[in-house]
């Protein structure tokens, strides 16, 4: 049964670098785990010249390239909507746990990371579904609570808070 778990916090907060300690943390206790990154941005992941970016530019909805290394499948959009982290998660393989950057206006449980140099608000209660924080410094409400630097003790928070997709109510919270 895959679970889920977020990290949310404001760009420069340390998502990334904590995302790659704590992987391999979380993988040397035994656990498959895959990742999801939302991306406010267009982004690229072909190159121009190549075989399946050229595909992409000539009009086909999906390209596939395959290695006996790798797999990739790309998707382009075109005029469809952006798929919901619900939809995007039913497209992965099964694992223990997703670890999910960004969509932090859904409703999945997520860990606010904070770095106080950052000199950014923090998240909660604006932002729902948060159950802990991973910060420099502490929050200014009772949750559970690890340093940034500690790998071991943030591990220990996603295993506590992940819950199974099953279990997430699937909304996205309205804006005001």
């Amino acid at each position: 049964m895959t679970r889920i778990i977020g990290l949310a916090g404001w760009s420069g907060a340390g998502k990334t670098t904590l995302m790659v300690k704590l992987l391999p943390a979380l993988i040397g206790r035994g656990l498959a785990v895959s990742t999801l990154k939302h991306a406010h941005h267009r982004f690229d992941v072909d190159t121009p010249g190549k075989d399946s970016y050229e595909h992409r530019r000539a009009g086909a909805q999906q390209v596939m390239v395959a290695s006996g290394a790798r797999w990739a499948l790309m998707t382009e959009l075109r005029t469809a909507r952006e798929p919901t982290l619900r939809e995007l998660l039913a497209r992965m393989d099964p694992v223990d746990l997703v670890i999910v950057e960004g969509f932090k206006r859904d409703l999945h449980p997520k860990i606010e990371v904070h770095r106080a140099a950052n000199d950014k608000p923090w998240m909660r209660p604006d932002m729902p579904g948060i159950v802990a924080v991973a910060s420099d410094v502490a929050p200014p409400y009772d949750l559970p609570r690890a340093h940034l630097d500690d790998v071991g003790a943030v591990a220990a928070l996603v295993l506590a808070h992940a819950v199974p997709v099953a279990d997430i109510a699937w909304a996205v919270r309205q804006e005001a």
